[in-house]
């Protein structure tokens, strides 16, 4: 059977096919983004925890995830049937909409990916890889797959009663990754001379190409969320531009008034702040309404990274102080900014809609963000009970790229970052000798 035969309409699969594959390489670009960030002495091991999650997620989703997700609702809004295990039913004739079932599962499941590899930017330099290997996969069944059910799939709460409004993810990714992030490093506590030493980005040049890269797969992050190519995708891309724009400029205002003298990983943080706001956002405001969305982000995300040396929780890499604060800021000004003509019917507060969508927004940020907090805390615990969770004091003092992974990033100069290794963790043919 053909597309056309099966309903399937041929630009929207190609554009789809396209926004997949833009999605996809988010992961790879955040795994630059946060290892830039890092010290040189765990630049690897922060690699490694974005791409083993691409293949962690992906087993997960194939065998049971997307039909918990977007299979027939089991249990009054909150998860999914067993009706698609092994992803059964999901032939090439299959379709969803306009596009094949099997693009669409595989679009939905590169938003998953991401979603883990965020949550480790929480943890940087000290979580035990073996532990992230099995928090992974229990954590998408447990944390992801509901909420995701909960806002996207059929019969879910929050879409179908709460009607709360989320076009690309800032409830299920932003705001889960962001809150899941808060409650593991609460776990594994701060790292060694966390607010006593420097730990700078090793690599900003790294760090703005992670940016440019996610900024990039954004376009297909936000408008692949149309599933079509159409009007409203051309809308949520020219929105996810902007707010990106906006969330640059934002940061580096408040940064030049606060510090004196703007900065690249301010820019790099500032256009993610902004994209991560624009997510759940960018097909229900305006061109206006991104912008003031993007704006909002960058500024208040830039005062929020540094809560956690007020509350003394160590976000390594400010999962929290991003995507969770740039999240809720996305989420909740829908119920402000929202115009009929992008939402089809729901207007926001700005646009006489009144406190009622913004209402509905509130609530759905707060059950979401509970929730993952709540559950991802109870996994990170029983992790560290079982088999640890934490790496040990010599493994984070020297560095998990040599002590976890046998290889350093960088030939020179990378056994001053700590304390001398001994040679069981150096293969013979990586020893190096220090220089005077």
């Amino acid at each position: 059977m053909t597309l056309a035969a099966a309903g399937a309409d041929t630009g929207d699969t190609a554009w789809l096919l396209a926004a997949t594959a833009l999605v996809l390489l988010m992961t790879p670009g955040l795994a630059l983004f946060y290892g830039g960030m890092v010290r040189t002495k765990s630049v690897l091991n922060m690699l490694m925890m974005s791409f083993v999650s691409i293949a962690l997620v992906t087993v997960v989703w194939l065998a049971a995830g997307y039909s918990l997700v977007f299979g027939e609702d089991a249990a009054g809004g909150l998860i999914g049937g067993l009706d698609h295990l092994g992803m059964s039913g999901l032939g090439p004739d299959s379709v969803q909409g306009t596009v094949p079932t099997v693009l669409f599962a595989t679009f939905q499941l590169t938003f998953a990916i991401i979603t883990a590899a965020l949550v480790s930017g929480a943890v940087a330099d000290r979580a035990k890889f073996g532990a992230w290997l099995v928090f992974v996969p229990v954590w998408a069944l447990l944390v992801y797959v509901p909420v995701a059910h909960w806002v996207w799939g059929p019969g879910g709460w929050i879409l179908e009663r709460l009607g709360a409004l989320d076009f690309a993810g800032g409830l299920p990714v932003e705001i889960v990754s962001g809150a899941s992030g808060l409650a593991l490093c609460l776990v594994l506590g701060p790292r060694m001379g966390f607010k006593k030493d420097a730990m700078r980005p090793h690599n900003l040049p790294m760090v703005m190409l992670g940016a440019g890269l996610l900024w990039f797969g954004w376009f297909g992050f936000n408008a692949g969320s149309a599933l079509g190519a159409n009007g409203l995708a051309a809308a949520a891309f020219l929105n996810t531009l902007a707010a990106g724009c906006t969330g640059l400029l934002g940061w580096l205002f408040v940064e030049q008034k606060r510090d004196g003298h703007p900065t690249t990983l301010g820019a790099a943080s500032g256009a993610v702040a902004g994209l991560v706001a624009i997510t759940p956002s960018c097909g229900s405001v305006s061109l206006l309404g991104a912008l003031v969305v993007g704006l909002a982000a960058g500024v208040v995300c830039s005062y929020a990274v540094s809560w956690k040396f007020k509350l003394n929780y160590d976000d390594s890499l400010d999962v929290v102080g991003v995507h969770l604060v740039g999240g809720v800021i996305g989420t909740l000004l829908i119920g402000v900014f929202a115009v009929e003509s992008m939402t089809g019917g729901t207007e926001g507060l700005l646009y006489g809609g009144g406190l009622g969508q913004l209402g509905k927004q509130l609530v759905a940020v707060v059950v979401v963000a509970v929730y993952a907090f709540g559950v991802t805390y109870g996994i990170a615990k029983l992790i560290d009970v079982t088999m640890g969770l934490r790496a040990s004091e010599e493994q984070e003092q020297t560095g998990l790229d040599l002590t976890v992974h046998a290889e350093t990033a960088y030939d020179h100069g990378v056994l001053g970052h700590g304390a001398p290794v001994s040679s069981s963790v150096v293969p013979h043919a990586q020893k190096v000798t220090p220089q005077a």
